[in-house]
Formats: C-alpha cells, structure tokens, sequence
C-alpha cells in the first residue's frame, strides 16, 4: 500500500475541487431552503464522469480504480458544498449503477448503464418499507408470477432519489415461503403502469436530494426484469449494501476536511478577551480533535478502497468504515457549529447547513447499531 499520491493523481484532485468550487455551488441557500433538486449540477457531473467512475469504460463509465473513485469523491466533497447533490449522486452510483454493472445481464447493462454513467438516466434502489428497513427479509412488496411476468404489489417509504429517477431496483419477495430464495431484485422503468412515485418529502437536511414514497399497484414487469435472475434478491442487496457503506461517505472526507479549515481560520480571526478564540485550550482541543477524526477517517477509508482493488472481501472494513465516518462527521459538524458560535445558528449558513446534513449519516445505509451487529457477529461475539 502506498500512503502517497502520484503526480496525476495530485492534479486530478485539484482539477475536481476547482470544478465542484466553480459549478456545483450556485443559489445553494436558495435551493435548499426550497428542496430543489440541482439538475443542472448533476448533468456537469456527468459530464465530468462522476456517476460513471468505476463502471468499465466499454458501458460508458470511466474505468476507474476504487482508490482513485476515492480521491476524486473526496475532492468533489471538498469543493462542493451542496451534500445534497453529493448523496444523490452516491445513492445513484452505488445502489443502483454498481448492482446493474455487477449482476445485469448483457442486454441490462447495455441498455441502462450508458445513459445512467452520461446523466440523463437517474437511478434509485428500493428496497426499505414502513414495515422493514435494516432487515430485507421483512420486505412485504409481492412479486406474483404471471406467464412471463411478475405482478408487483406494495410501497416503499423513504427512496432517495425516487421523485427524480427514471429507472429503480425494487427488492419484493414471490411469497413462497422459500425465505431469501423468494427474494427478488427487478429493474423496473419509471414509466412502467402501476407504479407510482409521491412527492418530495420535507426533510431536516440533505434537502436539495429527493426523497419520496413508491407504490406498486398491480404493476406488471418482464420476467427479463429480473436482476440476477430468480431469488437472487438477498444477494443484490447484501452486495449493494455493502458497496454503499464502503462508500457512500468518501466525499464526507472532502467536506470534513473543508470544515477543518474553514474552523481553523475562524479560530484565528475571531478574538475576545483581546486574543483569538483558538489560544483558549477547549477550543483548540475541539479543532485537534477534528484532524484526529479526518485523518484516522481517511485511513480507514483508503484502507478499504484498497483491498477492494485487490479483491479481497471487506464485509467487516465497509461496516467500521460507515459506522466510524458517518459519526466523525456529526462529531465534526458540532464541533465547527460549536466554535462558530451564534453565528453558526443562523440559517443559511455552512455550518447550520452541514450539522443538519451530517445528522442522517449514520442512519442511512445501515445504522450505526446494525453496523456494530455485524462487526460484533464477525469478531464472533
């Protein structure tokens, strides 16, 4: 392992923070405030070839190594300061592009991937219920067999990215009393009758990402919509939700790493008592604390990224990766909310905005409590 970058890898991280900087940031206050999805942010994304990074080029994507999708997620966490668009963005890439790419047949990759790695093809998986969220054998949605169909009935509560996307891996079961060899996984097209999506929800934070319900009411689909085939469904979903707690939170070092610095110069400038805050000891040790958890984050993360390159299984890496990332980011958040004071309890600024954001990172793919199960279950405790 090296603990250095390459030359080109300098300069490509730099040239995605300064892209992020200059086109991912505009009206953010505004389209926060209104929950508005940054369509035209995620298409200079696609253009820059964020939702296709590790997809093989020959499906559109840009081919790259997991550790090099790392840094650039970061980067683009660095210079994008709308978390919104950066957890649609992984939601799209890792729980709907990386299933298609890894289960999809020929047919299926070829006809979703390109448009999904060009932007104009936004994806989403469905998997959580009101009635089942961590545990996917607890899912209700029915896959009924019919000729060379299924018929799918029921709903899905709490789908990033559902109010906007065009195509969703929906996870329902046939029923048969099989256990996970009734689990299914279907690619199914938006415009597919019987299916229907509800408006944004109103959230605290990640606003400008869209979040709503989805209802299957007799919806018919292809047996061809299978993903993985028949009763491959828990195996989608454990290796999705794998993927996404491996990195759903690499761009997180990005903005934590922004954070740092913007709460280091706040400390510097902002004096009382006739010095600047950062001498009074509390507030220091606030801000080393910060660079602890950024840089044990950052080894951890390029850690598993690593091994992944190398083929090597990460089920117990992923999972201490979400659980330690997701809180050093709320840790953070506080921390910075804490230093700037009144100022940061004001609306529309970085800091209200961050705290706000952060605060769902360790509920979304996989809580921290189910991540601590599994790291406990495979320490065989």
């Amino acid at each position: 392992m090296e603990f250095g970058w390459t030359e080109e890898q300098k300069r490509l991280g730099e040239a995605v923070a300064e892209f992020a900087r200059k086109e991912l940031n505009a009206d953010l206050s505004s389209i926060d405030r209104s929950s508005t999805f940054p369509e035209k942010a995620w298409l200079s994304c696609a253009q820059f070839g964020v939702q296709g990074l590790p997809i093989p080029e020959a499906l559109g994507g840009q081919g790259a190594d997991l550790v090099t999708t790392a840094l650039i997620l970061e980067a683009l966490g660095y210079g994008c300061e709308d978390n919104g668009l950066l957890f649609s963005l992984n939601a799209h890439l890792w729980s709907c592009a990386v299933p298609i790419w890894k289960f999809g047949s020929d047919v299926q990759r070829r006809r979703y991937l390109p448009p999904m790695c060009d932007g104009s093809l936004i994806g989403v998986q469905a998997v959580t219920e009101a009635g089942s969220g961590s545990d996917a054998f607890a899912v209700s949605t029915k896959a009924i067999p019919d000729g060379d169909h299924y018929v799918l009935n029921g709903s899905k509560i709490f789908i990033t990215n559902a109010p906007v996307a065009g195509v969703l891996i929906v996870l329902a079961t046939t029923g048969s009393g099989g256990g996970a060899a009734d689990l299914c996984a279907f690619i199914v097209d938006r415009a597919t009758p019987g299916l229907f999506v509800s408006n944004s929800f109103d959230k605290l934070g990640l606003r400008t990402s869209p979040m709503g319900e989805v209802t299957f009411a007799d919806c018919r689909v292809p047996a061809s919509a299978l993903l993985g085939g028949p009763g491959a469904g828990m195996a989608v979903f454990s290796t999705t939700i794998e993927w996404e707690r491996s990195f759903i939170l690499a761009s997180a070092l990005g903005t934590m790493r922004r954070q740092l610095e913007e709460t280091i110069g706040h400390a510097a400038s902002h004096r009382r008592f006739g010095q600047p805050i950062g001498r009074n000891q509390s507030v220091a040790n606030r801000i080393v604390d910060m660079r602890i958890r950024l840089d044990a984050a950052r080894l951890l993360m390029y850690q598993l990224a690593w091994l992944k390159d190398q083929g090597k299984r990460t089920t117990i890496e992923s999972a201490i990766v979400k659980v330690f990332l997701s809180e050093a980011l709320v840790e953070s958040s506080l921390a910075s909310f804490a230093t700037f004071g009144a100022q940061a309890y004001m609306a529309d600024t970085a800091q209200e905005r961050n705290l706000r954001d952060a605060l769902a990172s360790p509920i979304y793919s996989g809580t921290s409590d189910i991540q601590r199960v599994i790291i406990g279950r495979l320490l065989g405790l």
